[in-house]
């Protein structure tokens, strides 16, 4: 899930080299944690925060197949 974030998260910002994904994995569920420069933080978040709520859903769906509950924290 944290690859699927990663990828997403870099071709959305301005400097691909400066996000960073951490992955905890927990029994019955997954946070991922994304981190980019501030400078790109409204481009990951979106307009009254759509984008995020994009990735979050799509996340959400690949999780299905795993049966596990996925977060996704936007870290600034």
């Amino acid at each position: 899930m944290g690859e699927l974030v990663e990828t997403i998260a870099k071709y959305l910002v301005d400097n691909p080299e400066k996000v960073r994904v951490n992955e905890v994995e927990g029994t019955q569920s997954i946070i991922i944690e994304l981190k980019v420069a501030p400078e790109d933080m409204g481009k990951v978040i979106g307009k009254q925060g759509r984008t995020a709520k994009a990735i979050r859903t799509v996340v959400k769906a690949a999780a299905i197949k795993e049966n596990k509950r996925v977060t996704v924290e936007i870290i600034q």
